[in-house]
């Protein structure tokens, strides 16, 4: 059970961390964007996720914390290196997401700041550029420590917090709205896609494995094609985290 302490810390932070050390930039988009994001790279997220994205003519980003590597736990069987390969031939995004999955509310700023480089380092190698790479926070732990001291050192930073990005997103800790089975609410997104929509904004998902049955962390492929049907037949752009920044002119 938190403390009372603890309790008034996440509260301070979850109101004050969208006001501190903010890179905003203005969404230059004409139209409404929506990318789709698989935290941890389970295997599923490329064979199932991938291929619903693909009927769209779309591609995912993919936050990979290579520590995870071959690992199998409550999401399914990690990726492999053949995955890395056949995931940039197929023309999926790969992002970074620390090397040892380590979160940013229970270590050291120096010591997780090293974890989230290394992991970088890791990525940008296979993706064949020096230039920096898109980033979300494992487990969305973000403090106010790690928000200006990562956010300097990539091209964004991503967490778990919901919404629509218009007319501004902060580069630091971009929104993002969970695709959960456990929790999923077609209405609800919808709801999200229509306002992206009338706002011409930017709205990302995430999600972790999909498969028939699904950790409390992942969807099924059924839920994850009825969220990408809808943002297709919004007139919203598919679009990686790299791509969608590419065309808001970040």
């Amino acid at each position: 059970m938190s403390s009372p302490l603890g309790k008034v810390t996440k509260a301070v932070r979850r109101v004050g961390l969208p006001f501190w050390k903010t890179r905003r930039v203005r969404l230059g988009n004409r139209q409404p964007v929506v990318s789709f994001s698989f935290d941890d790279f389970p295997r599923s997220a490329l064979a199932a996720g991938g291929a619903i994205l693909e009927e769209y003519q779309a591609r995912g980003t993919y936050y990979t914390a290579w520590g995870l590597m071959g690992v199998r736990n409550h999401e399914g069987e990690h990726f492999c290196l053949e995955d890395i390969a056949d995931l940039l031939r197929r023309g999926h995004e790969l992002g970074s997401h620390t090397f040892a999955h380590s979160s940013a509310l229970n270590s050291p700023i120096d010591q997780f700041a090293a974890d989230v480089a290394r992991g970088e380092s890791q990525v940008a190698a296979l993706r064949g550029s020096g230039a920096p790479g898109n980033f979300a926070y494992p487990f969305g732990g973000v403090t106010f420590a790690s928000k200006p001291a990562i956010g300097s050192r990539l091209r964004s930073c991503r967490g778990i917090r919901g919404g629509v990005m218009a007319p501004f997103a902060d580069l630091n800790l971009l929104l993002a709205n969970r695709l959960y089975s456990n929790s999923f609410d077609h209405n609800s997104i919808e709801r999200l896609i229509d306002e992206n929509k009338k706002r011409r904004g930017w709205l990302i998902f995430y999600t972790h494995d999909v498969r028939e049955n699904p950790s409390d962390y992942g969807c099924t492929p059924q839920q994850l094609a009825s969220a990408v049907r809808a943002a297709s037949r919004s007139g919203a752009q598919l679009l990686t985290v790299s791509q969608a920044l590419d065309v808001i002119g970040a």
